[in-house]
């Protein structure tokens, strides 16, 4: 697909469908040690600037940033609201974080815990009794779904491509409905703690625990423990709503036709109440800032309970997750942090666990579950990690 103007893109958006890949972003490398940063520069002001230059184009239509260091902050944006107007991308835009619900998922169950009403080494099966069939006889710790090395099988959703899901947007599937599938496919696929194996399933899991302990929604406990320490007061948990309320920038989906042709789907409005505790938040790049620095700085999760978001399970080869967060190694500096993506939205939150370096960006891809890469997040993150 080659780049086009607005005017021209805005002539492409129709609802047509065509097959799809479907993939979740990862955050992963290596083990490496933590080094402080705090000699580097500022932000490479003008390499970001070029990293968000000439939006719209065919890997998205607007981006927004944040990157903090020792000499000094930057913030940035570009594009456009959407494709039928000239209006430009809106700095303060709500959008749809994906997985870094995760990390707010996580921070609450913490919280739980430091107020002793989770034991992150207690079976969650004696928490959900209901939930698991006889044949789950290994016992999976509540730590074993924070790090994902449950074993737990995935659950179903609306379909395998684009197409399905697409048509299936305005309706509602249940976190309840997404376990009952999961448990159905029988017991784990490897022994609790020996793998690592990214699932929303854990997180949807999760959110059910935190429900029984408390006796309240999981919505409501996030934003008791997590949202409200956090100071997020433009993040929200939509549920069935399809609707993003308040300021955003429109998302689109680019769908090959059968011509050869790409064309963009506007895929704003969803019902993405399967994704839950796993993926369903939408959030502002000003209050994602919030979140990753007075985590870090463990204004919202206490010491030791903290700890398990900076620390990898012990004994499985080649785990890169934590309780909520991920790592990689770049420029000799280790970062902890979390991607997100729904159709039309990809993010991101990242930094150094000293905080010397920070980064924040939400970008409107146009396949942003697609299985390749994203040309402007990567240099996004090239210039911001420099």
């Amino acid at each position: 697909m080659r780049a086009r103007t607005p005017a021209v893109l805005a002539a492409s958006v129709v609802l047509a469908l065509a097959a799809g890949p479907l993939a979740a972003p990862a955050f992963a490398a290596p083990s490496a040690p933590v080094s402080s940063s705090a000699d580097r520069k500022g932000p490479a002001e003008e390499a970001l600037r070029a990293a968000i230059a000439g939006l719209p184009n065919q890997y998205a239509t607007a981006a927004l940033v944040r990157v903090g260091t020792p000499g000094g902050d930057w913030h940035g944006s570009a594009g456009v609201r959407d494709l039928t107007g000239d209006g430009p991308a809106r700095p303060d835009a709500r959008f749809r974080a994906g997985s870094i619900t995760k990390v707010v998922t996580a921070a609450t169950v913490l919280r739980l815990a430091a107020q002793d009403e989770i034991d992150l080494d207690a079976p969650v099966q004696g928490y959900l009794p209901d939930l698991f069939t006889p044949e789950f006889e290994q016992p999976i710790s509540v730590r074993h779904l924070l790090n994902h090395t449950s074993g737990i099988k995935p659950g179903d959703g609306f379909g395998d491509d684009f197409a399905e899901v697409y048509a299936h947007r305005y309706e509602t599937l249940t976190p309840q409905q997404v376990v009952a599938s999961a448990i159905a496919k029988g017991p784990e696929d490897f022994a609790p703690g020996t793998r690592q194996q990214y699932l929303n399933i854990n997180y949807t899991i999760l959110g059910l625990l935190i429900e029984k302990v408390t006796g309240r929604s999981y919505a409501s406990q996030a934003t008791r423990l997590v949202l409200r320490p956090a100071g997020m007061h433009h993040t929200y948990f939509p549920g069935t709503d399809p609707r993003i309320r308040g300021p955003h920038n429109r998302g689109y989906q680019a769908v090959e036709r059968p011509d050869g042709t790409t064309e963009l789907v506007d895929v704003t409005e969803w019902n993405q109440a399967d994704r839950w505790a796993a993926g369903d938040m939408i959030s502002t790049t000003a209050d994602l800032e919030r979140l990753l620095t007075k985590l870090f700085r463990g204004r919202i999760v206490p010491q030791p309970e903290l700890e398990e978001m900076f620390t990898t399970p012990a004994g499985v080869p080649g785990a890169t997750m934590s309780a909520g967060l991920e790592y990689q190694e770049a420029d000799g500096q280790v970062f902890w942090g979390k991607s997100g993506a729904r159709y039309g939205y990809n993010a991101f939150i990242g930094g150094t666990r000293d905080l010397s370096r920070t980064l924040v960006y939400s970008v409107n891809s146009t396949d942003a579950k697609g299985t390749a890469r994203n040309p402007v997040a990567d240099a996004i993150t090239a210039a911001a990690l420099r």
